[in-house]
């Protein structure tokens, strides 16, 4: 685990488990074995190499910090949408008395690391965000959902805001916190399970919202492809949604498929 002299900017992400202290002993010690391997997986399938942070465990709540090197966006994006996969699938195997829910925090500024941990008004800054009662109240909302995030607004608006995520402000909700001495907004998102990745043809900011990306720049619209006419290469080829010419087969059982094509189509095309 790299260390560091002096104090450097850094990525503060900071997560905590929802209802802990009413579980019994048993179901305490699971959480604290699941949850660092869920965020593991979580980092791994996000392109983040989690060994080279700098994480302080305290039983059901994850303080983790790491030097800025460009990977803040995933962090942001791709870290939190594995996280709630990684949730979604670790509580469908489990009763809903054992469901893990995750109130997380993502914020930056200047961290040394110290003789007890860490010190900075960053880390005072992340632990007032991860107690906010708007994280509390998220997911007393949203029964359904398994995480709640706040990023600060210097992290909303540097990478968000930056267009640097396929996220925009129209996914946050900005809050106010106020925790003890500490006051500021800050913006509130609550991912929904199964929000695909966006793909090549989505701009930053349209993931999962079927929102198709826009023509490109200086593009003249007569260059942009069009239907095949009748009489080029694919004409005749239809794509109007037919229901009343739709059939379908149902089968019962196994069925052994092997060599077996399967398509689509009609008379008519």
């Amino acid at each position: 685990m790299a260390e560091w002299p002096g104090f450097r900017t850094c990525t503060c992400i900071a997560v905590d488990a929802q209802a802990y202290g009413s579980r019994n002993d048993r179901n305490q010690s699971e959480l604290q074995h699941d949850l660092p391997r869920l965020l593991d997986r979580a980092a791994t399938r996000a392109g983040l190499d989690r060994s080279g942070w700098q994480i302080q465990r305290t039983g059901d709540e994850q303080l983790a910090v790491c030097p800025q090197d460009g990977s803040e966006p995933r962090l942001v994006d791709d870290y939190v949408r594995h996280l709630v996969a990684e949730l979604r699938h670790h509580n469908a195997q489990r009763v809903p008395e054992a469901r893990l829910r995750l109130r997380a925090v993502i914020h930056q500024g200047l961290v040394e690391l110290a003789e007890n941990g860490f010190a900075g008004s960053a880390v005072v800054a992340t632990a007032r965000l991860l107690t906010a009662r708007p994280l509390y109240d998220a997911l007393a909302a949203h029964p359904e959902a398994d995480l709640a995030v706040l990023l600060s607004d210097d992290v909303h608006r540097s990478l968000v805001m930056g267009g640097h995520t396929s996220l925009t402000t129209a996914d946050f909700t900005r809050v106010t916190v106020r925790v003890k001495e500490y006051e500021a907004a800050a913006w509130l998102r609550v991912p929904t399970p199964g929000t695909p990745a966006p793909t090549a043809a989505q701009e930053p900011g349209t993931a999962g919202t079927g929102k198709p990306a826009a023509p490109v720049p200086g593009e003249p619209a007569a260059d942009r492809p069009r239907p095949a006419a009748a009489g080029t290469a694919g004409a005749g080829v239809s794509h109007e949604y037919r229901a009343h010419q739709v059939n379908v087969t149902n089968v019962t059982g196994s069925v052994d498929a092997r060599g077996a094509v399967f398509g689509f189509g009609s008379a008519d095309g």
